[in-house]
């Protein structure tokens, strides 16, 4: 799927292991060009469960789905997070996220995002020593 140049891509992959080294939270992002399901919410459930976000030790990953010619996104986190947070609790990364996607600038709007998600698991989920990379930071793109 050429969404992002190779520049772009590594920008973002950095993000996520930056964010990630805060925390012994996970961060993946899944792109998709066009909604599957219903809504944003639904697709990242149904990518949260395909890439096996759930299998995590502390159950503390987080999503970030983004449906590009939809304009549609979600943020959702896994039950460790859940037990901690309240329901609203990414409407400020999103925010965040949509004053850089309202001035058409995707890439920033993802990297701001993951930053800020990175900085929220660090709160509950400080990075231990014995911290391992559960799941992959790369870009998961989807198939459509």
């Amino acid at each position: 799927m050429d969404i992002f140049s190779t520049e772009e891509q590594d920008r973002i992959v950095q993000a996520i292991s930056v964010a990630e080294a805060k925390t012994s939270g996970e961060i993946r992002l899944v792109i998709d060009k066009k909604l599957k399901t219903t809504s944003a919410m639904d697709a990242a459930v149904s990518y949260f469960e395909e890439l096996e976000m759930h299998k995590t030790g502390l159950r503390n990953g987080v999503l970030i789905y983004m449906a590009i010619d939809d304009h549609e996104f979600a943020i959702i986190g896994d039950r460790g997070l859940d037990t901690k947070i309240e329901a609203n609790f990414w409407d400020e990364t999103k925010e965040l996220m949509i004053s850089f996607f309202r001035r058409n600038d995707i890439v920033q709007g993802l990297i701001e995002g993951i930053h800020d998600v990175g900085e929220q698991l660090q709160k509950y989920f400080p990075r231990g020593v014995d911290d391992v990379n559960e799941l992959p930071d790369d870009i998961y793109f989807g198939k459509n």
